[in-house]
C-alpha cells in the first residue's frame, strides 16, 4: 500500500518531463558552446607564420614566428612583441580585394521631369 501511495505521488511522467528538460536544456545552451570552444581551440592550433590576427585587446597584428604558446607579432613596422597563443581573438586572414571604381567617360543620363501638373 505505501508503495502504490509513493508512486502516486511521484508519478513516472514527472521523470520523462524532467529528464525531457535537462535534454533541452543541453542542447540549447551548452552543446553550441561546446563547438565554439572547439572551433576556437582549432582555430588557435593552425596558426601560422604570416598569419593576420587581432588579439582580445583589440591590437591587429601579424604573425612573425610561432615558438610552442608563444608568438612573436609585429603590430607595426620595426614593432614587435610577443603574446600568448591564447590571447588571439580571431584570425583576420581573408584580403580585401580592393578594386578601383571606373570612372565612366560618359555623362549620366539625366532623367527628364515632367512639370507636375
Amino acid at each position: 500500500m505505501a508503495v502504490l501511495q509513493a508512486a502516486q505521488r511521484f508519478p513516472v511522467s514527472t521523470i520523462v518531463f524532467m529528464v525531457a528538460l535537462y535534454a533541452v536544456v543541453y542542447m540549447l545552451f551548452f552543446r553550441p558552446q561546446q563547438n565554439q570552444q572547439r572551433k576556437r581551440r582549432e582555430m588557435l592550433g593552425k596558426l601560422k607564420k604570416g598569419d593576420r590576427i587581432v588579439t582580445i585587446g583589440g591590437l591587429h597584428a601579424v604573425i612573425l614566428d610561432v615558438d610552442g604558446e608563444v608568438l612573436s607579432l609585429e603590430l607595426a613596422p620595426n614593432l614587435r612583441v610577443k603574446a600568448d597563443r591564447g590571447a588571439v581573438s580571431y584570425l583576420r586572414n581573408k584580403k580585401r580585394e580592393e578594386q578601383p571604381t571606373q570612372l565612366s567617360t560618359t555623362p549620366p543620363a539625366t532623367a527628364t521631369t515632367r512639370p507636375p501638373g
